[in-house]
């Protein structure tokens, strides 16, 4: 365990440390372009990036973002219907190269949808085939084959959270419309200086 921790910190911290903002105002002006013309953002992913695409449909769609997950796999089985030409679809790959992955974004692709990658390859098929590509690269996973996704979860994740943190501030968004948006539990609640 404390083995694992030393490992995944590592790798995190190396990750952190190469974060860079010009991909990232890349990718939220793709966004906002099409927002700006009626397009819609989707987020998908293959396998256990396919988790964190929910996680990511999930905070982007609550700080301002309206956000659709589309199954990694159901897109090449008709779930694609929910894309319009225009719309920007975020697709989670590891590797880049997975070959569920290609045939979905090809299925994007040809449905008129710009593609944001997040890989951890910035040479992968999947950066070639992105108009914006978000690095999510790690050392290492941390754990005793280095196989199962680890470090490389808690990377995809931090991408896509510093994306929401650059399209909410460039929102706006004000503590009384995240309250509308969070009416149970405490999120829902006006702290003292809301008020």
């Amino acid at each position: 365990m404390r083995e694992f921790t030393a490992r995944a910190r590592e790798a995190f911290d190396q990750f952190v440390d190469g974060v860079e903002d010009a991909e990232y105002v890349k990718a939220a002006e793709l966004i906002l372009a099409s927002r700006q013309k009626g397009g819609r953002l989707h987020i998908t992913g293959i396998g256990k990036p396919g988790h964190v695409s929910g996680y990511g449909a999930s905070l982007l769609s609550s700080t301002g973002t309206p956000t659709y997950f589309l199954h990694g796999t159901e897109a090449v089985h008709g779930s694609c219907g929910q894309l319009v030409p225009g719309d920007v679809v975020i697709c989670i790959s590891n590797s880049g190269e997975t070959a569920e992955m290609k045939t979905t974004v090809t299925a994007i692709k040809n449905n008129g949808c710009e593609v944001i990658g997040v890989s951890g390859n910035p040479d992968s098929w999947l950066a070639k085939q992105s108009a914006a590509h978000l690095f999510a690269g790690v050392c290492c996973e941390g754990g005793p084959l280095n196989r199962a996704p680890r470090a490389s979860i808690l990377a995809e994740n931090f991408v896509l959270q510093r994306l929401s943190v650059l399209l909410q501030a460039n929102r706006g968004l004000d503590p009384k419309q995240y309250v509308m948006w969070h009416p149970g539990g405490t999120l829902g609640q006006l702290r003292d200086n809301e008020k």
